[in-house]
């Protein structure tokens, strides 16, 4: 893979990995980002219900980065689907980023009776060039075909639970036949995969380390990955996955180790006013 950036059907840029920055516990997110941009990192994962926008803004205007070459996503919440909410919803979010656009808007969940408000919202705003991409999060097969049935813009990016334990061939499949990009959250299946034997073996193998055999089999299967982590050193070492490559039947093998198995859903306690 020559290059670190993928591209999405409307020509735009998004890098290959990036920095999620959910976290149960409130954290705060602002020295993290700093120190992963100032590691490399140009693409930032956030959303109005992780309730730190206000952090990664911050961040970004202290890194000596420009601010256009800093991929920025967020996502509308729940509470605030809807046509004139999610508009809302979306100046309230740049307020917080103290920006004048964000890269890419997601809707965060598919929401019945609700999303497709939400989505005519998003495509407002990609026509009136506020966000340079729209797309979804947890969206399976039937969410996408209910919203491309009636939309004039088709979704450019689905974000989604992934990794070797929940693999999603047919919705993998899916959206690259309508050319969507697939994005994985929680790619390292937060450190349940770290003993894993098959991975451990490949892992060394390449004299690195699970978490980096796992990131780079996300690129390999054309999935942008945003490893959420506020710690320095596995920061460093989850943005070093590009001076080597795994070989097609590694590939393979990671792919054989799909159970469908899904994470448990977070303690959203803290964050219910989000929601």
């Amino acid at each position: 893979m020559s290059t670190n950036e993928a591209i999405l059907y409307n020509g735009v840029k998004i890098p290959w990995i990036g920095l999620g920055v959910w976290n149960e516990a409130r954290e705060d997110a602002t020295e993290a980002i700093k120190f992963a941009i100032k590691n490399g990192y140009r693409s930032i994962d956030t959303a109005s219900a992780y309730a730190n926008e206000e952090q990664v803004g911050k961040a970004v205007q202290e890194s000596e980065i420009k601010r256009e070459d800093i991929f920025i996503t967020t996502k509308v919440a729940n509470s605030d689907q809807g046509y004139e909410s999610t508009l809302t919803a979306f100046e309230k979010s740049l307020q917080l980023l103290k920006m004048d656009y964000i890269d890419l808007y997601l809707i965060h969940w598919p929401i019945e009776g609700k999303s497709l408000e939400t989505w005519k919202a998003l495509e407002r705003l990609y026509k009136e060039k506020k966000v340079r991409a729209i797309g979804v999060s947890n969206f399976e097969i039937n969410h996408l075909e209910e919203l491309m049935n009636q939309a004039d813009i088709k979704p450019m990016l689905n974000q989604v639970e992934y990794h070797p334990k929940l693999t999603r061939l047919e919705l993998k499949e899916y959206c690259l036949k309508h050319s969507i990009q697939m994005e994985a959250w929680s790619p390292l299946m937060k450190g349940q995969l770290n003993e894993h034997e098959i991975l451990k073996k490949i892992a060394h193998k390449h004299k690195k380390s699970v978490a980096q055999v796992v990131l780079r089999w996300d690129i390999q299967s054309n999935f942008v990955t945003i490893p959420k982590s506020f710690n320095k050193n596995r920061i460093i070492e989850n943005f070093s996955i590009f001076d080597f490559e795994l070989t097609d039947q590694e590939v393979e093998e990671i792919f054989l180790l799909n159970q469908d198995e899904h994470l448990p859903p977070p303690d959203l306690s803290n964050f219910k006013e989000y929601l």
